[in-house]
């Protein structure tokens, strides 16, 4: 089996002065989607910041592909996160920017591809994820589900090995979040992209889960990882409660 592509040990992140999870130890496989899971205020997307290099770490370490994301000099670990792409829960696209804009300035920014180039892969992008015709218009011109299949491109802009997406069908309606999982498993299947995903959205860790990762915010603490179906099946009785309610909501 290879090495996992990202390694979490003995982590504890912190919100507001606050840990609000502790002792994290948990591997991401190459090639998986694993979902990160738990009731609203578990600290999943708290949990997403820290391993996406944004926070620092309360205690415990990040490793992408074996090496520290929070520790050594900052242009190594600046290229460290280059190799992974971040849907944020917002978007976080450039308002005042067209879609092509926002997908070619990664890409302007930190390859040597000529303008022709960037056009055509920012184009490819949009078209992967259903937005062919979006190159030309900006942000507030798309529905919320093309907002967020646009925030999916630009996060596939500098073709990542990791894929991280902070609640990706939150806002939206159960057919467009259903649309946005069949793309996320199409995506991983087409380019063998690995995924991890926040959601609070039971029906989606169903859908595209490998595996799922259970936070416990009373205990503060990972309290099981596993395929989604074993977790409903034999997982602890606060798991197996979870995710049977929201499964039969």
């Amino acid at each position: 089996m290879p090495p996992p592509l990202m390694q979490v040990q003995g982590l504890s992140v912190a919100a507001g002065g606050q840990i609000v999870q502790q002792g994290l130890d948990f591997e991401v496989r190459r090639g998986e989607v694993l979902v990160i899971v738990g009731p609203s205020g578990c600290g999943k997307s708290t949990l997403l910041r820290h391993l996406v290099g944004l926070e620092q770490p309360a205690t415990g370490r990040v490793l992408f592909d074996g090496q520290d994301l929070h520790q050594g000099a900052e242009a190594p670990r600046a290229a460290l996160r280059r190799r992974f792409g971040v849907m944020f829960q917002a978007g976080a696209l450039w308002s005042s920017m067209t879609l092509g804009e926002n997908l070619m300035l990664p890409l302007r920014l930190f390859t040597a591809l000529d303008a022709a180039e960037r056009e055509r892969r920012a184009r490819f992008k949009l078209a992967l994820v259903g937005l062919n015709g979006g190159f030309d218009l900006l942000p507030a011109q798309l529905s919320g589900g093309m907002r967020k299949r646009a925030a999916l491109a630009r996060a596939l802009a500098l073709d990542p090995e990791l894929l991280m997406l902070d609640e990706p069908g939150s806002g939206l309606d159960p057919l467009n979040a259903a649309r946005l999982d069949e793309l996320v498993l199409h995506l991983r299947q087409y380019l063998g992209t690995t995924v991890l995903m926040v959601t609070h959205e039971i029906a989606s860790v169903f859908a595209v889960a490998d595996r799922a990762l259970f936070l416990d915010p009373q205990e503060r603490r990972m309290t099981a990882i596993g395929p989604p179906q074993e977790l409903l099946a034999h997982g602890p009785a606060a798991v197996r409660a979870f995710l049977g309610r929201a499964a039969t909501a």
